[in-house]
């Protein structure tokens, strides 16, 4: 990116995929997924099966939809859910799981994306025929790029086991906790009952997500996916695009975590601006001081005005996610146009 250009800082969902993976898309061999005969998308499914540990997996055409066949599957109608207050199901998903399965939600605080165990215990129901049977806990990994600990995750998983509860772990952005933490992706998804990966966040493909689990909940979780419109049929064009940045895309990771360390310390020595959590992966947080007399929305107008974009989140601050498409220059440039500013 040159320095008149815009530098877009909103999310990892603005990346494009890079020459290679178009060119493996146009050389799919493709089937109609619809009755599970397109060759690609099978090798996509049974790919991420081995690299997750889990019997099966199912491509579908978002996070959000592979999250709600998840938990449609785990639960039925007057199940209940037990989730973080400022998860992506709870918050940005329209409420899907209660809208169309009938579904609770129990929320608990999740301020730092993990509950406090003792917190979790008190929100499972007990068998009582005036409550909603506890039936799933839905855990996020990153949470606004805070990577959760295998370790936690099995701490969770335990005290499921001892109260007869499924795990669902939201992993939209697994791949980028498991290149922080340089572990596997199976180190991580041993702990959980399904998962849901995304390939195009930081993995730059054009669309599409997955969801791994027992052969029982992929089963279900193919009818859900029909119910809701999501069969496609030579979905193989982008199930092609998903096995290229499985095999290419994910050390580089790597490079959106140091541009994120880079853009957090440029940005701490803005006299104007107060930095917020992190960063362990590819997100920022930041915020005008209250001597700047900005507010959020001064500074996000601003910085638009300078070209660079941003996102607002409400109870965090500023975001900024780095990715690919974004090198070190633009990292660079952006703190020198945002320094530039003035209130």
């Amino acid at each position: 990116m040159g320095q008149d250009s815009t530098i877009d800082l909103r999310s990892d969902t603005v990346t494009l995929a890079p020459e290679p993976m178009r060119r493996a898309m146009y050389e799919a061999v493709l089937g109609d997924d619809v009755y599970g005969e397109d060759p690609t998308v099978n090798a996509l499914q049974e790919k991420v099966a081995q690299l997750t540990e889990k019997d099966a997996a199912l491509f579908v055409a978002s996070g959000t939809m592979g999250n709600l066949v998840a938990c449609l599957s785990h639960c039925g109608r007057g199940d209940e859910i037990i989730l973080g207050d400022q998860s992506h199901i709870a918050r940005w998903e329209q409420g899907g799981v209660s809208t169309l399965g009938g579904i609770s939600l129990r929320t608990i605080k999740n301020e730092d994306g993990m509950f406090d165990l003792g917190d979790l215990k008190r929100a499972i129901n007990e068998d009582d025929p005036h409550r909603t049977v506890s039936k799933l806990i839905a855990l996020e990994n990153t949470w606004n790029g805070l990577p959760l600990t295998p370790h936690y995750l099995h701490q969770v998983k335990e005290l499921a086991l001892n109260h007869n509860l499924s795990v669902h772990l939201d992993g939209a952005r697994l791949f980028n906790a498991a290149r922080h933490f340089k572990r596997p992706l199976s180190d991580f998804t041993a702990a959980v009952d399904s998962v849901q990966l995304c390939f195009a966040k930081g993995l730059a493909t054009p669309a599409g997500s997955i969801v791994a689990g027992s052969h029982e909940l992929i089963s279900k979780a193919r009818r859900w996916r029909k119910a809701l419109g999501g069969g496609m049929r030579q979905a193989g064009v982008l199930a092609a695009a998903a096995i290229y940045a499985l095999d290419n895309m994910q050390e580089r990771l790597d490079e959106d975590h140091e541009n994120a360390k880079l853009l957090a310390s440029g940005l701490s020595q803005i006299p104007f601006i107060k930095v917020g959590f992190g960063p362990c992966t590819n997100m920022v947080f930041f915020e005008p001081t209250t001597e700047s007399g900005m507010d959020r929305e001064d500074l996000v107008r601003k910085m638009k005005d300078q070209g660079i974009l941003t996102g607002i989140e409400k109870n965090k601050g500023i975001r900024a996610v780095t990715h690919f498409g974004i090198e070190r220059h633009d990292i660079e440039e952006a703190i020198k146009r945002i320094a530039s500013i003035s209130n």
